[in-house]
């Protein structure tokens, strides 16, 4: 342990790492092979945690895509942190969306480290104050995990109360729990504040594709204030410090792999920082051998040279080894025949994965009949309309339009 003012942390977030959305199965071990491009940039945190000797290592939420991860990941995640443990090491795991079930009382999805009280290891799942006593090290946490919106109007008579009254309820007692616990917090030792949420001001990226739940969203003036010397943040995986050049430093790190294409011009990061009490040093540690993703689009003007153009808009064999590779074409309709696909294929085989996605351009348009109005047709009928319109296929429409009254229950 370091002086009674200096810290040395790491934090990272959004590990997502049964995110199997692309690829095979790795047949040595089972898994698939996109579950084990996360774990390699997992492997790499925690070789960093005890490689740098921190003090504390900071987990602020999302362990899974899902919430009820099977056996063989909560394996893999648990093999990892149990290393933060025997190296003495403490940890501190946040909850995030992702492992949170929406049920009351069902157990989170990282609950065993809790219930088999793994040393060191500290599972935050409700907001809570740890002081130096607590952590037993020279430093002090606000903890706010995932607040899920069902959670609230439980405990309180939210259910009264509409979406906007509801986020500022949710507001208003995160505040002033916030100002409590800051009010009471030791001036001498660096104070931390961790949560998973968004924050105001910061930037999405394409992780609104893997959110679960509406999000709970804290005031920009809450995670600035000077008395706070660190905010370890999660949820948003796009990597930013809310507070730059100034103190304390406001961090999402992002998430340690890319999930999908809306990430494909991310790097991926943890955070190892030497806090002390109004002064911190942050260093942003560049995850290594991320696998690319490589997101192409062709808009075909003539129907002349089709596969010579798509052939063109391809990088070389070597930039699409082991990459995720999606090629949009927009065309009109009548040039279908013209795209070879089998050729495409061949020409990206040393890639992880290719995804080609037509997008014909149709020239009809849907004409009601003269005595109808848009505006006197439901959303289902109007699909319909566009069905039948000659946008699909016969033998589709019945499964298109089954999707579609899915989706638009859901919203309402």
């Amino acid at each position: 342990m370091r002086n009674q003012v200096q810290m040395k942390i790491l934090h990272f977030a959004d590990a997502h790492i049964d995110m199997a959305n692309y690829g095979r199965h790795d047949p040595e071990t089972g898994l698939p092979l996109r579950v084990l491009d996360f774990l390699k940039s997992l492997d790499t945190i925690i070789a960093a945690a005890i490689t740098e000797k921190v003090d504390l290592v900071i987990f602020a939420g999302d362990a899974y895509r899902d919430r009820t991860p099977s056996p063989t990941f909560q394996r893999e995640w648990g093999k990892r942190i149990i290393q933060l443990s025997k190296a003495g090491i403490r940890t501190l795991l946040l909850i995030g969306n992702h492992d949170l079930s929406p049920a009351q009382g069902r157990a989170n999805a990282i609950q065993e480290f809790d219930t088999l009280e793994v040393p060191l290891v500290t599972v935050l799942s409700r907001p809570q104050f740890l002081s130096s006593t607590d952590l037993g090290l020279p430093v002090q946490v606000i903890a706010i995990p995932w607040i899920a919106r069902s959670g609230l109007m439980a405990a309180t008579n939210a259910d009264s109360m509409d979406s906007s009254e509801i986020s500022m309820d949710i507001e208003s007692r995160l505040t002033n729990l916030v100002n409590m616990w800051l009010d009471k917090a030791d001036p001498a030792l660096p104070t931390i504040l961790t949560a998973h949420a968004s924050v105001q001001g910061a930037k999405y990226g394409s992780e609104r594709t893997v959110m679960l739940g509406v999000d709970m969203v804290l005031p920009g003036s809450l995670v600035r204030d000077a008395r706070l010397d660190y905010v370890a943040l999660g949820h948003i995986h796009k990597p930013q410090n809310l507070n730059e050049n100034a103190h304390p430093p406001v961090i999402y790190p992002g998430s340690i792999e890319r999930v999908d294409f809306g990430e494909a011009e991310d790097e991926k990061f943890f955070i190892i920082a030497e806090i002390n009490r109004g002064k911190t040093e942050v260093r942003w540690c560049r995850l290594e051998n991320i696998r690319p993703f490589i997101d192409l689009h062709v808009s075909l003007s003539s129907p002349e040279n089709v596969t010579d153009i798509l052939n063109t808009a391809l990088p070389s064999a070597e930039l699409l080894a082991g990459a995720i590779v999606r090629l949009t074409v927009d065309y009109d309709r009548e040039w279908d025949a013209l795209i070879d696909e089998p050729a495409l294929r061949l020409l990206t085989e040393t890639a992880f994965e290719f995804h080609l996605i037509k997008r014909p351009r149709f020239g009809s348009r849907i004409r009601l009949p003269a005595n109808q109005a848009i505006s006197s047709l439901t959303p289902m009928e109007l699909l319909d309309q566009f069905w039948h319109a000659g946008h699909v296929l016969d033998n589709e429409t019945e499964a298109l339009q089954k999707m579609a009254k899915e989706i638009i229950e859901e919203g309402t």
